[in-house]
């Protein structure tokens, strides 16, 4: 087992690196930038490196060089950031640095969406129809007739929903491929981008996948996430309400090859869309998914204590439960934006912080009283889990969760997730990547009520 690493991020996923790396007896460096000095994981980590601008959470060579000097003999790059970046994973191999994630040459495999669809082919797994292997669009209109409108245009090398657009007409994609080129461009500084049939109210299924150098590969089963802004998920539950056992099955087996099928060593996840009981390969992230809790809830597996053995040459070590899922677990992902407004940012500072207590509920977060919420990064300020024997009992423990959760200073989408645990069409597990777009003004509409309704009492 490694001595110390070094951990190149920030906010709530550095603190949940710590606290693995505690259970495992490993001491931790942590990175910040100005304004952080107080920040959690600063405070929590054994050692501490300052760097001069935020930008350096992006700066290649200041990282390695903070951990060298640091003598960390790993580095965990967490979630966002440099942790789908395959140079960053080959510069700390170069520089003798271990790299707690894929090898560089797997996330390259995949961060080339055009080419990870053929990969997903020759494995035997199905893509929805659209641009070839290698992403050369000779003729956009005749593809999309052929392919049939709608139609999405996706970046090459994009994440996070940037880069993305539909449409359902000739004169649309046209004006399609350039807005979306030009997105693609400055989010990832290639604007390389393909097309693909865009299905109208398919389910977002993604399978958790862990790999390691003793030949060991396994599916954790799989996660809904179609609850979405934006295209950014917000609610994400296991296992989906809209699988059967059959198709569970051949989901985690398509994960699996799909893994085998470059070698992967690691935690990463495979994404489908699932429609009409087929499912189609989206994409690998290859690194661990903000997600992450609710298989641990479902498996009693630390992903991320299995990533820093895995990445320290160890065998997996599936215990207590061998993998297997049990029970419901949902999360709801807290962040400070104000739905009412379009989700606006809402950065500002922490005064009041309480945290939900009892059985089966978990709060993965940076926050606490008198923390500052930034406006330079990202506006995830929590994760709330809750883990029930059914999706029933987990719905009513979440509940019960977000009434106790209380934040103030900065306005959340608290009270957004407690109507979505109310809504019928949530309850009854009828979700798409739709669900938000076309339930978001009735669900407003019961939230401005029930704020009434407290207001009056």
């Amino acid at each position: 087992m490694f001595e110390k690493i070094l951990i190149a991020n920030r906010g709530e996923i550095a603190v949940r690196v710590i606290q693995a790396c505690r259970d495992l007896g490993v001491r931790t460096v942590a990175v910040h930038v100005p304004g952080e000095e107080t920040s959690l994981h600063v405070t929590m980590a054994d050692e501490v490196i300052s760097l001069p601008d935020r930008k350096d959470y992006l700066n290649v060579a200041r990282l390695i060089e903070a951990t060298l000097e640091s003598n960390a003999n790993a580095l965990h790059p967490g979630y966002g950031f440099l942790s789908e970046n395959p140079d960053f994973a080959q510069a700390c191999v170069d520089a003798g640095v271990i790299f707690i994630g894929p090898s560089a040459e797997a996330i390259s495999k995949m961060g080339v969406k055009a080419g990870a669809r053929q990969m997903a082919l020759d494995a035997g797994v199905e893509v929805l129809p659209g641009t070839g292997t290698h992403g050369v669009i000779d003729d956009p209109i005749e593809l999309a007739k052929r392919v049939g409108f709608p139609v999405l245009v996706k970046a090459s090398y994009g994440g996070g929903g940037r880069g993305i657009r539909v449409a359902y007409t000739d004169a649309e994609l046209l004006d399609a491929l350039a807005a979306g080129a030009r997105e693609a461009q400055m989010a990832f500084a290639n604007g390389e981008v393909y097309i693909e049939k865009f299905l109208e109210t398919p389910r977002h299924v993604e399978v958790q996948v862990l790999c390691d150098t003793h030949g060991n590969r396994v599916a954790l089963g799989e996660r809904e996430c179609s609850i979405q802004r934006r295209r950014q998920k917000l609610i994400e539950e296991g296992p989906s309400p809209g699988i059967d056992a059959e198709l569970r099955q051949r989901l985690n087996q398509a994960a699996v090859r799909v893994a085998e099928a470059i070698g992967y060593v690691g935690a990463g996840t495979v994404e489908f869309l699932v429609d009409a009981g087929r499912f189609y390969f989206m994409e690998m992230n290859t690194r661990i998914q903000v997600e992450h809790g609710v298989t641990e809830l479902l498996t009693g597996v630390d992903l991320v204590s299995e990533q820093i053995r895995i990445a320290a040459g160890l065998p997996m070590d599936l215990r207590p439960r061998q993998g297997r899922s049990e029970g419901w677990a949902i999360e709801c992902r807290i962040v400070a934006e104000d739905p009412a407004r379009q989700f606006r940012p809402s950065p500002g500072q922490i005064t009041h912080l309480h945290v939900p207590h009892g059985p089966w509920v978990r709060w993965d977060s940076y926050l606490y009283s008198g923390a500052k919420v930034s406006p330079m990064f990202d506006s995830l300020v929590g994760k709330l889990l809750a883990w029930g024997r059914d999706r029933q009992e987990a719905i009513a423990r979440m509940k019960r969760a977000l009434n106790e959760l209380r934040i103030d200073g900065i306005t959340t989408t608290i009270p957004l997730m407690r109507v979505v645990m109310d809504d019928p069409v949530f309850v009854a597990g009828g979700t798409s990547v739709r669900y938000l777009e076309d339930r978001l003004d009735t669900l407003l509409s019961s939230l401005a009520q029930t704020t009434s309704m407290e207001t009056v009492k």
